[in-house]
């Protein structure tokens, strides 16, 4: 069972896991075992609350197909078990991350106070410029 909060989590049989062969460089090794994870959770038939499903489903990620299944691959370590923590991490922090809700940005004006200074300032910076200019005598 992933645990993602104190009244949410994830029963095991909604999660699919299976193990691949892994890419990249490794020698023999890569060619003879299975240490990759693919994950595959369907998001509309998990036993998430509502609310945790739509977002996750508005999210933009290639990682959701059009199904609303996400496939999550581990395949960082050289263990089976590392890449299937990994992956089990992965899926719990995308799930947190999905239901951050963001503040609502306000519009604010800078105050009058900070406008006068801002112009004293360019106004004393013109002065020291145009004093660089040639002395006529």
């Amino acid at each position: 069972m992933l645990i993602i909060s104190n009244t949410v989590s994830i029963p095991d049989d909604e999660l699919e896991l299976s193990a691949i062969r892994a890419q990249g460089s490794g020698g023999q090794n890569v060619n003879k075992v299975s240490s990759a994870i693919h994950l595959r959770f369907d998001i509309p038939n998990s036993s998430l609350p509502e609310f945790y499903k739509q977002r996750l489903l508005e999210l933009k990620d290639k990682r959701i197909s059009k199904e609303g299944v996400l496939i999550i691959k581990a395949q960082q370590f050289r263990t089976q078990e590392q890449n299937r923590d990994d992956a089990l991490e992965r899926l719990k922090t995308l799930i947190l991350a999905a239901t951050v809700v963001q503040k609502t940005r306000h519009a604010t004006k800078p105050t009058r106070g900070s406008q006068k200074r801002r112009m004293d300032s360019k106004t004393k910076r013109g002065q020291v410029k145009s004093m660089r200019g040639k002395v006529d005598y």
